[in-house]
């Protein structure tokens, strides 16, 4: 009995030290200059100069069509933004924030007497569930931009704080 709970102890921690070891790659190539999101084709470029490093494919806010305009629109702000946090506990995996509502997102939505919104973030899908396998190619965030958890590991390893992410139609 004692040799199975130490078994199923061990077990349980290596299965737990994979998933961080996994979760937070080494990445050594060319660093990323920009990133750029074209929301209609629903796509992600990571950028060097003028190459493209790595492509993605993208689930966007519940209602794409259009720029972010307030709070609770489900619409991905499309501008030029850079990158101001991480986070590595993000439910939805990891998330790398950007910096929306800028100054411009700001004076429009004051214009208009309405709150822009903020938390707007490069995520994951999160913890698997049986909603997750749905998810996939739906847009289904809050306005965010969103690639597999797989996916998220790669983009969080290679792109750091303050790098440029310009968002287009």
């Amino acid at each position: 009995m004692r040799a199975a709970f130490r078994f199923c102890v061990v077990v349980a921690l290596a299965f737990s030290l994979a998933g961080c070891a996994s979760k937070f790659r080494r990445y050594d190539g060319p660093i990323v200059t920009h990133v750029t999101v074209h929301k209609d084709a629903r796509a992600m470029n990571l950028h060097h100069g003028g190459k493209v490093l790595k492509s993605y494919k993208v689930d966007l806010g519940f209602a794409p069509e259009g720029d972010k305009k307030e709070e609770g629109d489900g619409k991905t702000p499309e501008g030029s933004y850079y990158v101001n946090r991480r986070n590595p506990d993000s439910k939805f995996h990891l998330s790398l924030g950007i910096n929306y509502p800028n100054d411009q997102d700001f004076a429009e939505a004051r214009a208009r007497g309405v709150n822009p919104g903020s938390d707007i973030f490069i995520h994951g899908q999160g913890p698997w569930s049986p909603l997750r396998a749905l998810r996939r190619r739906a847009d289904w965030t809050w306005g965010c931009i969103a690639v597999t958890n797989s996916e998220m590991e790669e983009v969080y390893a290679m792109v750091h704080n303050g790098t440029p992410v310009h968002i287009y139609r």
